[in-house]
């Protein structure tokens, strides 16, 4: 857990970059404001993940799902919020099964090349066990929101 409560706070620039693409062109925020909004950001997200880890806690999981998210927005009464929710969680999951099938995809054509063929020299040995390492990571986190 956080030892001050200011880490808790989420980055400013991030705030700063989400306020300005919300606002029109040629409004301004002050900083009072931009604090304001800031904290109250971090409040929101602590008060979901709160209320997410309870959902979590009732199914004796550890780690916390997107149904676990999805059920604390209608908890939190941000009913609205679901929809647009669940519609980006689609497409990050085409975006995951995108990503995996490629890499299925390179390792099987890899894999066809002839064994006499020498490996591309310019790539490394080294980004095979890195590529090998993220297909692994993307599976996992894959694995975890499909729970």
């Amino acid at each position: 857990m956080a030892e001050r409560p200011e880490d808790l706070n989420l980055p400013n620039a991030v705030i700063t970059r989400i306020i300005k693409e919300a606002l029109p062109d040629g409004v301004n925020i002050s900083k009072e404001a931009r604090s304001a909004i800031s904290r109250a950001a971090s409040v929101f997200v602590l008060y979901a993940t709160s209320c997410a880890n309870n959902f979590a806690m009732k199914g004796k999981r550890k780690t916390l799902n997107a149904s676990d998210v999805l059920s604390a927005m209608e908890e939190m009464e941000f009913q609205r919020f679901i929809t647009p929710l669940k519609e980006a969680l689609e497409a990050y999951r085409r975006e995951q099964k995108g990503k995996k099938e490629a890499s299925e995809q390179k390792k099987k054509d890899k894999d066809k090349k002839p064994d006499s063929e020498e490996p591309d020299k310019s790539r490394g040995e080294d980004n095979d066990d890195e590529d090998d390492r993220l297909e692994e990571e993307e599976q996992n986190e894959e694995e975890e929101v499909d729970n």
